[in-house]
């Protein structure tokens, strides 16, 4: 009895766990491990990165996101041009092609959360609605990492702790 109620726990709690790694699916695309940066007091923008993966046979476009920790969002990319980093908004949306993973990262494709309400607390999570072009919206939870944070927090290995 004992270990089948070991058991249970301990697949109760591994499967609490693998949804932190969270994903959110919308039809033929799934996003991925949306995250954020902590932000010093009195910071206005945050970023926001994920991946967005399209298992479908027809093209997206991620088109806008919004957040109500932040005034607006903009879509923006970062490139390096001639050893100048640049930054650009893009209007138009970031394309998905089919079979293919889009990356936002920092120093590439990113959401920039403009006019933050309040700081960003590593351990927050922030309810944000991203609108594809075809798929529509989809509401994402954002975790927030630490302030340095290169690339959102792996899934936290349990199976080492002592019950």
């Amino acid at each position: 009895m004992f270990a089948k109620s070991l058991l249970a726990l301990t697949l109760l709690v591994g499967s609490t766990f693998m949804t932190e790694a969270h994903e959110f699916k919308l039809g033929d695309l799934t996003i991925g491990h949306p995250w954020s940066r902590a932000t010093p007091g009195g910071a206005k923008i945050g970023g926001g990165y994920l991946t967005i993966t399209n298992n479908g046979s027809a093209p997206d476009k991620l088109v806008a996101a919004t957040t109500a920790a932040a005034d607006h969002v903009e879509i923006h990319e970062m490139a390096m041009a001639n050893n100048v980093m640049t930054m650009r908004k893009l209007d138009n949306g970031v394309a998905v092609p089919p079979g293919k993973t889009v990356t936002f990262a920092p120093g590439g494709y990113h959401l920039m959360l403009m006019g933050l309400k309040g700081p960003l607390k590593e351990g927050d999570r922030l309810k944000a609605t991203l609108t594809f072009e075809k798929a529509g919206p989809i509401e994402v939870t954002i975790n927030v990492e630490g302030i340095g944070a290169q690339h959102p927090a792996p899934a936290e290995d349990h199976s080492k702790h002592k019950m």
